[in-house]
């Protein structure tokens, strides 16, 4: 089988390096396809009993909006029934929820607020 061609070897692969004598290997990757982690929409829901400033706290806390985005926020809320407060990974988004959720029972209020997928 001397004409058999000579087959590279599998990656990753150790191959040493003839010129520097130290017995240094070099590693070769094979770099792997990583899709973007999905992304989810907290969405609060209007209710006719919480305050629209409370609401707009809730924004600016949790969400870090600046007082006229957080009003603007609201006032979408408010109108349309619901309304998006930022758009995060899976666990961020929950995280956010549950501190909204946290916050409205500490002030007695019945704010809710949700998760979708993006």
């Amino acid at each position: 089988m001397p004409d058999d061609p000579i087959k590279p070897p599998a990656v990753p692969s150790v191959l040493p390096r003839p010129d520097d004598g130290q017995g240094a290997v070099v590693a070769e990757r094979k770099t792997a396809k990583v899709e973007p982690p999905r992304l989810f929409q907290v969405v609060m829901l209007n209710d006719d009993y919480t305050p629209m400033e409370f609401v707009v706290m809730v924004l600016q806390e949790y969400f870090q909006r600046d007082i006229e985005t957080a009003t603007q926020i609201m006032l979408k809320i408010h109108h349309e029934g619901k309304g998006v407060c930022g758009v995060y990974t899976k666990d961020v988004a929950a995280t956010k929820v549950e501190l909204v959720l946290a916050a409205a029972k500490r002030s007695g209020h019945p704010l809710q607020c949700t998760m979708e997928a993006a």
